[in-house]
């Protein structure tokens, strides 16, 4: 069950990890350059059917993962354990995801023109971000980098 959980999890990630990169590096700098919100509503709406399927197999697996390494949920959150802290950022690495998607979703993309690409490009820089940090902790789990 653990292998096929990491599987599906990592997978997951490099689906939403991927993306974002593609996003930010390949589509974002021509969306700017051209100054069309059009071009980068296509990706969105193109990468929208795999990349948010990717998310939820992540947080179903992760929390899933997170469980059978700490089964009481309330150590979680114990800073006298380290096995939390990795818990913990991915936890704040989701809070701060859940708050971009949010402030796009509702407060950018409904008014999504030349004159704000700028607002967007920083959502899509700020998600890439946390998406790689998502995978450095996640790598952190076997390395022991953050306990």
């Amino acid at each position: 069950m653990y292998g096929s959980l990491l599987l599906l999890h990592i997978l997951a990630a490099t689906i939403w990890t991927g993306g974002h990169i593609v996003l930010a590096f390949a589509i974002l700098p021509r969306v700017l350059r051209e100054r069309s919100p059009q071009l980068l509503l296509n990706f969105e709406s193109a990468y929208e059917k795999i990349g948010m399927p990717a998310l939820i197999v992540q947080i179903i697996t992760g929390v899933m993962l997170a469980y059978r390494l700490l089964p009481d949920v309330s150590q979680w959150f114990n800073t006298s354990n380290p096995v939390a802290y990795p818990i913990m950022a991915k936890l704040g690495l989701l809070a701060l995801t859940a708050g971009f998607a949010i402030s796009a979703r509702f407060r950018v993309i409904p008014n999504l023109s030349p004159a704000n690409l700028n607002l967007m490009a920083w959502h899509i820089v700020s998600v890439t971000a946390i998406s790689i940090l998502f995978v450095v902790v996640g790598v952190s789990f076997r390395t022991g980098w953050f306990y």
